[in-house]
């Protein structure tokens, strides 16, 4: 028999997020049309491949037996097209994380690849749709759990972070500060705290108790914002470039030092033939920068056990 991939492809959708609600949402689609592609691949089977009960829904056994050549198929499909239409395709690659400044990496790494084409996403959930939609085929910025099946990310950079302070602050003229020395001051933080896994983080961590959280708008807002309150403090990457602002200053933290993860991610079995001659650039600058040095004694890197010797590259 002759498999109608669309219907293979909300099969899958739907076995990875076991609720069809959220499966016909990455889809782009209906919930009802997504019911009726699953209904006709299950009549065209002969089987039923889910149970719908008032549980929620899971896999039968044929649904099981199903899934993993089910995913197969999808791949080798997706090879296929690739083959013969992304041949001279850029690569089309989506930032986020604006405030923090992606691009600064990714152009260190890659200024002189004219077949690159560069997107910015909103935040990591917008860039994961795009992703599973097939409208890009990479991206680049801070990566954190859970991410869908199907998605790989591989950690490519760990930027040490500096706290950025009012200038009459009472720790701003300090050599270095230790985060808990910030629990008595209030984190400025460019969005739903929520929403800000590296920032939520910390302020767990760390016992910061108050924040303020403002629209993303730019490095220029938040310093703006900075300078307006002493008590305020915000967290950048300390190789972005401050603009001049006679209000605010950076200072090191130390005690442990902050890491901030930079993460290269793609769907599949990333095949487009840019991807690998961008990891192995990611690869020679990490190398020559340092920039996946690790010391669990020196340095937090959040969601990484402080008892852990080595930073996985691949997750």
């Amino acid at each position: 028999m002759d498999l109608d991939l669309a219907q293979v492809r909300a099969f899958v959708l739907a076995a990875e997020e076991l609720h069809f609600g959220h499966a016909a949402e990455e889809l782009s689609i209906s919930q009802q049309a997504l019911s009726k592609r699953i209904a006709r691949l299950e009549s065209a089977l002969g089987r039923r491949l889910f149970e719908r009960g008032g549980q929620g829904v899971r896999l039968t056994d044929a649904g099981r037996r199903f899934l993993g050549p089910a995913r197969q198929a999808l791949a080798a499909a997706d090879r296929a097209v690739a083959a013969v239409l992304d041949v001279h395709r850029p690569l089309r690659i989506d930032v986020w994380g604006h405030l923090y400044a992606p691009m600064r990496t990714l152009v260190q790494v890659a200024a002189h690849e004219p077949r690159l084409q560069i997107g910015h996403g909103r935040d990591l959930p917008s860039v994961v749709t795009a992703l599973l939609h097939g409208d890009i085929d990479a991206a680049f910025g801070r990566v954190h759990p859970p991410l869908p099946r199907g998605l790989t990310h591989r950690l490519v950079r760990l930027e040490p972070v500096d706290v950025v302070l009012n200038t009459n602050h009472p720790l701003a003229h300090a050599p270095a500060i230790r985060p808990e020395q910030l629990q008595d001051s209030v984190l400025w933080t460019p969005g739903p705290l929520h929403r800000l896994d590296f920032l939520h983080r910390f302020t767990e961590r760390f016992g910061i108790r108050d924040h303020i959280e403002d629209p993303n708008l730019g490095l220029e807002h938040c310093l703006t914002d900075l300078a307006a309150d002493p008590r305020r403090f915000c967290l950048l990457p300390a190789d972005v470039p401050l603009p001049p602002h006679p209000a605010v200053r950076p200072v090191p933290l130390v005690d442990p030092t902050p890491l901030y993860a930079w993460s290269l991610l793609w769907r599949g079995n990333g095949d487009h033939p840019l991807l690998a001659a961008l990891m192995n650039a990611f690869d020679t600058e990490a190398q020559r920068n340092r920039w996946l040095e690790y010391d669990p004694t020196r340095d937090w890197l959040p969601g990484h056990h402080p008892t852990d010797t080595a930073v996985p590259a691949h997750a």
